[in-house]
């Protein structure tokens, strides 16, 4: 029981620093649905440009009707324009990999306490047959402020408050932009979105690292799941393909387009927009000989708020689908890590 317990607070490195990463323990094989990733064919997702959402006077109904098509299709899309340069967005993920490059003993410093998201480290564990993803992550809450846990936040890397500071505060303009135009291509007001994300609107940002793996064929990276929020943004890893999205049954690959961000909307804006858009299930594919590294940032409705589809997206063609929610991601992860999806309990 205890050796058990013991590997799902370990890191991926760490097993494979101590020469375990050979013979993949068992509590990272997927013995139903395996991967089979080498079949998947990829997305044909569609490129935004940001700086066409900006302004009323810049947005046309063209617009709009790709925003819309995207998100109720896919349930994502890339986005170009954002106001970071290439230059910054490298340097975001050069701060990635240099985090987990650290010597064990100096990320230690960062693990996270049992019970606690924000901090370094993988799987929460929350039963004995949990199957575990092949990556480590350092997950960060920045806003509100006041959530920040200035100790989990990596100290011995130059500039890394300051470059996440920056990063996460372009993101917040983006998120703002985005959930505009969501309301905008469903003919709603324009705030609504917004106003439930609110003043307080939390942001998590979660750093990931895949390390490479000798079992690509029945290990993961990242579980199917859908994500319990209203908006999340992704920065991918610039060379290394893993990302894959399930439509119709099928898994596709998601395309690096280097520049840009990849933006899904969440089970929040699946409920809220009353199954208009579709809350993607995606994972993470294990790569034999490479490691990957991404950051995705999280958007989530204030926890007090009410999340119910909005009422004129509700007649007597389009019947209500889903009962209200509060807090929806205090049920979240628990259901993530069962491998089952949250968004089931709430509908009617």
């Amino acid at each position: 029981m205890a050796a058990k317990t013991e590997l799902g607070s370990q890191t991926v490195q760490e097993l494979l620093g101590k020469g375990k990463g050979e013979q993949v323990p068992e509590k990272y094989i997927h013995k139903i649905g395996a991967p089979n990733a080498s079949s998947a064919q990829l997305m044909d997702i569609p490129v935004i440009d940001l700086g066409l959402l900006l302004t009323p006077s810049s947005i046309t109904a063209k617009q709009l009707e790709k925003l819309r098509s995207a998100l109720t299709t896919w349930g994502c899309f890339q986005v170009i324009n954002h106001g970071m340069t290439p230059e910054f967005l490298d340097e975001v993920r050069e701060m990635t990999k240099q985090f987990f490059a650290l010597p064990v003993e100096e990320k230690q410093k960062y693990l996270r306490q049992v019970n606690d998201i924000q901090g370094y480290g993988n799987d929460m564990v929350f039963s004995e047959q949990q199957t575990l993803d092949w990556s480590d992550r350092l997950y960060l809450s920045v806003y509100p402020e006041e959530h920040r846990k200035l100790k989990f936040w990596p100290q011995n890397l130059k500039s890394f408050s300051e470059t996440l500071d920056q990063y996460t505060t372009k993101l917040q303009v983006v998120t703002k932009t985005v959930l505009e135009a969501m309301a905008r291509s469903l003919n709603l007001d324009v705030n609504c979105f917004r106003d439930l994300y609110g003043e307080q609107g939390k942001m998590d940002v979660r750093f990931n690292f895949y390390p490479p793996c000798s079992r690509p064929d029945v290990v993961l990276g990242v579980k199917p799941h859908a994500d319990g929020t209203i908006i999340t943004l992704l920065l991918q890893d610039k060379q290394v393909e893993g990302l894959q999205f399930l439509k119709d049954d099928q898994w596709f690959r998601a395309p690096i387009v280097p520049e840009a961000l990849l933006i899904n909307v969440g089970d929040q804006a699946e409920i809220l927009s009353n199954g208009i858009f579709k809350s993607p299930v995606h994972r993470v594919v294990t790569n034999p000989d490479k490691e990957r590294i991404s950051l995705a940032a999280f958007c989530i409705p204030e926890s007090d708020k009410d999340i119910e589809p909005f009422e004129s997206l509700v007649n007597e063609s389009t019947p209500r689908l889903y009962k209200k929610v509060k807090n929806y991601v205090g049920i979240y992860f628990e259901y993530y890590q069962q491998g089952r999806r949250p968004i089931e309990a709430a509908k009617i």
